[in-house]
């Protein structure tokens, strides 16, 4: 039954992807890391008691997503089995956000279609936290598949990972580690002190799935028929190409199989970041790129979802 709920969960992902107006729990975990958040800043007021109160906002946002998760699973469960499956599937479903994060490109793949550049560096302004103002046309291509490739990590592989290895509740507790990041991890003065414990529990939650991702994604471009050799070669001799641990993997194992480049200086809120090229330019990164991107992204999912099956039956 467990391989039936996520393999369910995977294909409402695919199919109806993140409906704006649906109820989802990380919205909610969202809300409570942003009032947990007001709280600790109003009681820690200098720098080495916001480091102190960011380690309380992570054990406040992670520990009661963990919770919380358990309790509504086993508490239906005790009232109905089936209430409690039905439970098991709506949460593994908001966990993945495969079909969210290939919308969100297709948004902007469009945008550049048409033409209009204002509207494709509006559409990338939600995907990414760099400066979009004043990108070109191959500038926001790249962006969108550095974005793809960096999220199909924490997008769907890491969910499933943590989902296979301890359940709904542990990936749910994963998606709250990558939302607290995502949210306050950042190393900019206001988010340094109270962001660190998150963004360094981020990067080692990531650790495992990011290196997966390696091996998934040159297996889908095998499948695809691009440059599979140049997917784990370039994969693995540029994974340290960022100042994250874990990003580089999937966006050099993606710039190996298309043959360009990605990374690079960007704009972070007002900041020239320089960050080191990743990969080899053997052709300029076009738009039909981003297509090639969201296949890479959606494949090297069903095999992440395929093996760890596999892995499960083994071990059960």
């Amino acid at each position: 039954m467990t391989l039936a709920i996520y393999s369910a969960a995977f294909l409402l992902d695919l199919i109806l992807g993140d409906p704006q107006n649906w109820p989802h729990p990380i919205r909610w975990i969202g809300n409570w890391i942003s009032l947990v958040q007001k709280g600790i800043r109003k009681v820690c007021r200098s720098e080495r008691a916001l480091y102190v109160g960011g380690g309380m906002l992570w054990l406040l946002v992670v520990g009661l997503t963990w919770l919380v998760t358990w309790a509504v699973i086993t508490g239906l469960s005790s009232i109905n089995i089936w209430l409690g499956r039905a439970a098991e599937l709506w949460l593994a479903y908001t966990i993945l956000a495969g079909r969210c994060l290939s919308d969100a490109a297709m948004d902007v793949y469009r945008a550049l279609a048409s033409g209009s550049l204002e509207e494709s560096r509006r559409q990338l302004s939600y995907i990414v936290g760099r400066d979009t103002s004043q990108l070109n046309k191959t500038q926001i291509t790249r962006a969108v598949v550095e974005t793809v490739a960096e999220n199909t990590v924490d997008g769907v592989i890491a969910p499933l990972f943590y989902l296979f290895l301890g359940g709904v509740p542990l990936a749910m507790a994963y998606k709250a580690i990558n939302t607290l990041d995502s949210m306050v991890g950042y190393k900019n003065e206001k988010y340094r002190a109270i962001g660190c414990v998150s963004a360094r529990i981020d990067d080692l939650a990531n650790l495992i799935p990011a290196r997966l991702s390696w091996l998934l994604l040159t297996g889908a471009a095998a499948l695809m028929r691009l440059n599979v050799r140049n997917a784990f070669r370039i994969g693995w001799r540029d994974r340290y190409q960022h100042k994250s641990p874990n990003c580089a993997w999937p966006e050099a194992t993606v710039a190996g199989a298309l043959g360009v480049r990605l990374g690079g200086p960007n704009s972070y809120f007002g900041e020239l970041v320089e960050k080191p090229w990743i990969g080899d330019e053997q052709r300029e990164i076009n738009q039909g790129d981003i297509k090639l991107t969201i296949r890479l992204m959606m494949l090297s999912s069903l095999i992440a979802l395929v093996s760890f099956s596999l892995i499960y039956l083994v071990v059960s």
